[in-house]
Formats: C-alpha cells, sequence, structure tokens
C-alpha cells in the first residue's frame, strides 16, 4: 500500500497552500511535537510527499504530514479549508 500522495495530489496542495499562506494547525499526530491545535503558522514550502513545512509562530519548523496531520488555511472565508 503506497501511502504517499500522487505528484497530482502533492501539485494541488501547492497550489492550494502556496509560499506564505497562512494557516492553523488543527490536529498533529505526533506524541513528541510540541506544536498544540491553534498554533498558527506560515506556509514554507512542501515536499515531494506532500508534507507541508511551515514557520510556525511558536517558532518551530516542523512539517505537516500529508493523511496524518490536519491544517486550516485561514482566510477572510467563514471556516478556511483543511487538509
Amino acid at each position: 500500500m503506497n501511502k504517499f500522495p500522487s505528484k497530482e495530489t502533492v501539485e494541488r496542495l501547492r497550489e492550494e497552500y502556496p509560499q506564505g499562506t497562512r494557516v492553523e494547525l488543527v490536529r498533529m499526530n505526533d506524541p513528541f511535537s510540541k506544536l498544540k491545535p491553534g498554533v498558527n503558522g506560515i506556509v514554507d514550502f512542501i515536499d515531494d510527499a506532500g508534507s507541508i513545512f511551515c514557520i510556525w509562530d511558536s517558532g518551530s519548523t516542523l512539517g505537516v504530514v500529508y493523511g496524518e496531520d490536519v491544517v486550516k488555511k485561514l482566510s477572510a472565508e467563514k471556516g478556511g479549508n483543511s487538509l
């Protein structure tokens, strides 16, 4: 079973979350991470595995793993979009 997203999915993520996009962490499936839901950050880049690497307001640069963790785009729209 391939856990990695397709090339098309990664491109869609890069279009939806370009560098500089403000996001909020909804859930991180990492018991050792100090990042907690509600922390905001700015997208730095998305790697070929679909992980969204952010510069978090807390100072962390931990990536959000595609299919495991959840972020939502912060926008003027009500609710934003989730990954």
